[in-house]
């Protein structure tokens, strides 16, 4: 499996707004071609202002071709552009992870896959 740990930071008191508007017009679109995501969380404590999201795929193909497909979407193109107009998105990070050797072996990953 790899998997894609995105951040992003937005403007300081902006991050609701960010996150309704990708509410309303991103989320489906990208679950639609990435799957539904491990998990899209706010951030606690640390950097307050921002937010992240992981992905699952199962290898480095998998996710360059759902993101393909993604970014002919047109809905999604236009939720892109309506968050580039907002300028709430101040910077991102994102990092491509895999498990390590011993995970799937573990016992409560086991008792998922049952």
């Amino acid at each position: 499996m790899l998997y894609d740990l995105r951040t992003y930071r937005c403007r300081p008191g902006t991050v609701s707004a960010q996150l309704a508007a990708y509410a309303e017009t991103g989320f489906a679109a990208q679950c639609r071609h990435l799957g539904a995501p491990l998990l899209y969380a706010t951030v606690e404590t640390g950097d307050v202002n921002a937010y992240v999201h992981l992905w699952q795929f199962q290898d480095a193909a998998d996710r360059e071709r759902r993101r393909a497909a993604l970014y002919e979407d047109e809905q999604w193109l236009a939720y892109r552009r309506r968050s580039a107009e907002a300028g709430f998105q101040t910077g991102q990070t994102n990092m491509l992870l895999k498990s390590a050797f011993f995970w799937l072996q573990h016992p409560t990953q086991n008792e998922d896959q049952r």
